[in-house]
């Protein structure tokens, strides 16, 4: 796909075209979460951002809870025995 060019009216709205909108299955009363990123807008689906947390997160082994937990009763017992 080539680049297309959006323009930021007044109000500071744009409008996502078709061809953009139907490649991402976008809909009327889709919800998209902006971010920056250095200078860059970045649109993504709240699915989008999950399939990519839960990605990040695919190699983590254990419960995270769990280490936290650990860590919190050890410090503890740390504080106990001084």
């Amino acid at each position: 796909m080539a680049e297309i060019i959006l323009e930021v009216d007044q109000q500071g709205s744009m409008v996502i075209p078709a061809e953009l909108r139907e490649k991402l299955g976008i809909e009327v009363g889709t919800k998209l979460i902006a971010r920056v990123e250095g200078d860059r807008l970045v649109l993504e689906t709240p699915a989008a951002v999950l399939a990519g947390l839960q990605a990040l997160f695919a190699g983590v082994e254990g419960s995270m809870v769990d280490e936290l937990i650990a860590e919190r009763r050890a410090e503890a017992k740390r504080e106990l025995c001084d």
